[in-house]
């Protein structure tokens, strides 16, 4: 029998979640993401070296005469960019590079952090159709990448994703997809009061349940958003969500699969969803509904806050590595 990795790879998009290009390329994934603490892991490996030179050399050429912040900011840009288009090397796909974290409550600020982003792809010969902009789901966030879709045509990867008001408001927004944190999700149920003792093995694992219910209600009333479950802790909890539209797993989890040779049943697909028997009433949210539906959810509001400050913190490590090298 194919491996767990080949059959799931006929029922789902396989995404692979890392910065380490040459992983990427021993598993042959059809899309990867990225973000900064990934990023900050690869360049600290010598063989990427290379990306962190050449990503300041273009600052310092292109950003003559401006400040020392603008010619980080640039660097900083351009690494992004620079990591990306050698993972476009390596994959036939779309590739999901990050918005600056600590913009995430700034809709314009977004905007224009991710256009440069898409100019500097352009620049590189990276069509934007091979590009998806990753954004936080608060409700600027998920605003900034309404107006990225609609009036720029650029795709958007709605990062950070925990609560059903989210994911409600994202398929409102028309993103082209979203990152629902299935491991995150478990890590606050397990760490919450009584978690240890409770059982959360398979489908009982409270972030496979919420990629199931947003799955379905989007098949259910017709979402085009792509569900793409995300930061997995075992290899049980992307079983569960064999046939969902993508899944983005880790070098670590995508050798697990390889490995094994099990067979693997289908879990979700539009037919499942749709026969449901729960039908899931379609909703839209106004911002205060929004807010007030996703401050109902302690879980969604503790994660969304908590991923944000640790991607800052990385964000920042990458930032100071690039200006401790600039003048």
């Amino acid at each position: 029998m194919s491996s767990v990795l080949e059959q799931l790879k006929k029922v789902t998009t396989v995404v692979a979640d890392t910065g380490d290009i040459e992983a990427i390329a021993k598993y042959e994934p059809t899309d990867a993401t990225t973000n900064p603490s990934l990023i900050l892991a690869a360049v600290t490996d010598q063989g990427y070296r290379y990306l962190l030179d050449d990503a300041i050399k273009y600052a310092l050429e292109h950003a003559s005469g401006k400040t020392k912040e603008e010619k980080v900011d640039l660097a900083f840009k351009k690494l992004l960019t620079l990591f990306g288009v050698e993972i476009l090397k390596k994959v036939p796909g779309r590739v999901s590079t990050e918005v600056n974290a600590r913009l995430s409550f700034d809709k314009e600020a977004t905007i224009e952090y991710a256009l440069d982003l898409i100019k500097l792809y352009e620049a590189a010969g990276i069509g934007k159709d091979r590009v998806l902009i990753k954004v936080a789901s608060t409700w600027e966030g998920i605003q900034a990448a309404k107006e990225l879709e609609t009036k720029h045509g650029v795709h958007c990867n709605l990062t950070l994703l925990f609560s059903f008001a989210q994911a409600v408001a994202c398929a409102e927004a028309g993103v082209t997809l979203i990152s629902p944190f299935v491991g995150r999700i478990l890590d606050w149920f397990k760490a919450a009061p009584g978690g240890k003792d409770k059982d959360f093995e398979g489908a009982n694992d409270p972030g496979v349940q919420s990629v199931q219910k947003i799955y379905n209600y989007y098949k259910q009333h017709g979402y085009k958003t792509i569900v793409m479950g995300a930061s997995f802790r075992n290899i049980g909890e992307i079983k569960e969500l064999s046939g969902c539209d993508y899944l983005t797993i880790s070098p670590s989890l995508l050798s697990q699969l390889k490995s094994d040779s099990s067979h693997l049943d289908i879990k979700l697909s539009s037919d499942s969803a749709n026969s449901a028997a729960n039908k899931i009433e379609k909703i839209t949210l106004s911002e205060a509904e929004f807010r007030w539906q996703h401050n109902q959810d302690q879980m969604a509001v503790e994660k969304l806050s908590d991923g944000i400050r640790k991607f800052n913190v990385d964000g920042d490590k990458l930032y100071q590595l690039l200006s401790a090298q600039i003048n």
